[in-house]
């Protein structure tokens, strides 16, 4: 009786840090954004390298709409991408060339799966990833 009541509670242990290691940047725990708004504080580069000039147009004509404005992600809509959950030793370029294709199972966040992308060549998703990179990097996310 005494190793299931520990086992139970070393489970909600580990569940609590995960839910707290996972969160978004920038959420204020005492109350979640409003629907659509901006899960992360995100600060920008003083500049872009030509390729994250083209990446920043593109993800502004395909990827804004449900990641947010600077890849910030949107509340009740999808995750911010500048989130140490995507640095690249976790999430590397591939799986956003993936993840575009394919679509993608939710895993690390409660927003559903993403479905394909339509409309976006491999060369467009590399200056894509490109800009999503040099935000990362501002960020701290290496």
């Amino acid at each position: 009786m005494k190793r299931a009541a520990l086992f139970f509670v070393a489970l909600a242990v580990l569940a609590g840090a995960y839910a707290f290691w996972f969160r978004p940047q920038g959420q204020d725990d005492a109350a979640a954004p409003a629907a659509g708004a901006a899960l992360a504080a995100v600060n920008l580069p003083d500049s872009l390298s030509e390729n994250g000039r083209i990446g920043e147009r593109l993800f502004q004509a395909k990827c804004v709409i449900c990641h947010g404005e600077n890849a910030a992600g949107r509340q009740g809509v999808a995750p911010p991408l500048i989130h140490k959950i995507y640095e690249p030793s976790h999430h590397a370029d591939e799986a956003f060339h993936r993840a575009v294709t394919l679509g993608v199972q939710a895993h690390h966040w409660p927003f559903g799966d993403m479905p394909p992308v339509e409309g976006l060549s491999r060369g467009d998703v590399t200056m894509i990833v490109a800009y999503v990179r040099e935000i990362q990097a501002v960020n701290g996310i290496r």
